[in-house]
């Protein structure tokens, strides 16, 4: 793997940095909420599958708190088949407005950060 690939960070074992996964948390959960109701540790096993590296609960759970206080996720407690109950969260209509406006400023964003990181030399795109 290298670091260009869209697997995860570019060794075995290695973690996205700790701030890039907490400024963009709140848009994959979004997103991982998509394709329909989950709980907290399917959500976080989706983004792993997807390349982006492990999370803990502690991290997720508060967002999701905060998301469905906002509107943008409900919440529905189903009985465990072998176990206890689990909470799953599900994207409203207004989480689905938010996360397309969110999709359109990441790549917005993206693609002024890598035309910024693809200029070389001294004041390349350096408009001060």
């Amino acid at each position: 793997m290298n670091a260009t690939s869209q697997d995860g960070p570019a060794w075995p074992g290695a973690q996205w940095p700790s701030d890039w996964l907490r400024a963009t948390l709140g848009f994959l959960a979004l997103r991982a909420l998509e394709g329909g109701p989950s709980y907290g540790y399917a959500i976080i096993r989706e983004l792993e599958r997807h390349g982006l590296g492990a999370m803990k609960g502690g991290t997720l759970y508060p967002l999701l708190t905060r998301y469905e206080t906002a509107g943008l996720v409900v919440t529905e407690w189903r009985p465990g088949q072998a176990g206890p109950g689990r909470k799953y969260f599900a994207i409203t209509e207004q989480g689905r407005a938010e996360l397309d406006r969110l999709r359109a400023d990441w790549t917005r964003f993206t693609d002024v950060s890598t035309s910024y990181l693809g200029a070389r030399g001294p004041g390349k795109g350096n408009t001060a």
